[in-house]
């Protein structure tokens, strides 16, 4: 099974696995034979990026650390929490405001729960890379996204599970602010201008101002939506905290949200390549993050996930066929296209041995969506 692009689908394709719409029901079954129409379908629903089976991926198995339903369960409470938390201040905190916030937080908390469940659940490193992708609103997915790399990078530093549930609901909410921001400043495709940056930079205490009114928010979860841009030497906002000034939480929290923000595609630029966002968070680290965070996320997911399309710096197209866990960047990889772009008969490389060290990825069009 291999993960490729909707644009590259031609009729008579089979789909590994089944595609669900919005509200978690099937769209099409595993197994289903592509069609011309099924793809115009599939386009339709904002669909970008399919699994399917073949012959030169045989034999490949697709490991995801949340099932699809769940994913899309938990972006629709995503959705409908935020859009609630934010109307109640609006609405100036009436009652039935209020009961319509506490209901939302215990969905953010049952669903927390199911997803913490799959992560100690599977001991493979974490794959949200290689997933189905749909255009979905960016604030939704990316909070969902960053509260699953969270939650995988508090196990990792063994966090009680009181202190792992707070930080995936911090991690969930961390962006509440931005429901306050002009959508035509979030998504502008241009670079922002000082002023709309300053604007964009509000969020974080906007996020803090609405999570704190909220009686049945701990106060550190708050604190994920104030703290999430600071940085370890202080340079980073609102208030420029240094060190041990920045809640743990935070600390944890900052490393998943720039992965995510950086190998996600944004209207304003493509997305970066997974070991490009691995090495941004290195460049920071000891100074933008604590290097403690970046080496633990680093060994906890998969940056080049099994059943991936990738191309080589030598022109050869692959399909990553087995995670190094020994050197994240650098998989093994089996060639179904030459140099000059024939079919050939499947074969495997590593990436991580001698013989293939100055032979890299360049190229995986499934994750830049």
């Amino acid at each position: 099974m291999r993960l490729i692009t909707l644009d590259r689908c031609e009729s008579g394709i089979k789909l590994g696995q089944s595609i669900y719409n919005q509200n978690g029901q099937i769209l099409l079954a595993k197994g289903t034979e592509l069609t011309d129409g099924l793809i115009e379908r599939l386009i339709k629903f904002n669909i970008s990026t399919v699994y399917i089976e073949d012959e030169a991926s045989e034999g490949i198995e697709i490991i995801e650390s949340i099932p699809a339903e769940l994913r899309t369960e938990a972006v629709n409470v995503i959705t409908e929490g935020l859009t609630t938390i934010a109307g109640l201040q609006k609405n100036n905190a009436n009652i039935e405001g209020m009961m319509k916030t506490g209901r939302a937080i215990r969905s953010f908390q049952k669903i927390f729960k199911d997803i913490l469940s799959c992560l100690t659940d599977n001991p493979t490193a974490l794959n949200l890379l290689a997933t189905t992708k749909a255009h979905d609103n960016y604030v939704y997915t990316h909070s969902l996204n960053v509260s699953i790399y969270a939650c995988q990078l508090a196990l990792e530093n063994g966090l009680p599970l009181k202190n792992i549930e707070e930080l995936g609901l911090g991690a969930m909410l961390h962006d509440v602010g931005k429901m306050y921001i002009s959508p035509e400043i979030l998504h502008k495709p241009g670079n922002l201008t000082a002023e709309e940056y300053k604007h964009v930079k509000t969020h974080t205490e906007l996020g803090f101002d609405i999570l704190r009114k909220v009686h049945e928010i701990p106060l550190p979860v708050s604190h994920c939506a104030l703290q999430h841009h600071e940085r370890n030497d202080g340079s980073g906002y609102p208030r420029g905290l240094k060190g041990n000034e920045i809640h743990n939480y935070a600390k944890i929290l900052s490393v998943a949200d720039v992965f995510d923000a950086s190998t996600s595609h944004r209207v304003y630029r493509p997305a970066m390549l997974p070991h490009k966002g691995i090495e941004l968070l290195y460049a920071g680290s000891g100074t933008k993050f604590e290097s403690k965070q970046v080496e633990l996320f680093k060994n906890c997911i998969a940056i080049y996930p099994q059943g991936l399309t990738v191309r080589l710096n030598d022109g050869r197209t692959g399909i990553v066929s087995k995670y190094n866990f020994n050197a994240v960047g650098r998989p093994e990889i089996r060639i179904i296209r030459n140099e000059d772009d024939q079919e050939v008969k499947p074969y495997e490389i590593d990436l991580s041995a001698n013989e293939n060290l100055t032979v890299e990825i360049v190229d995986a069009d499934a994750l830049l969506y």
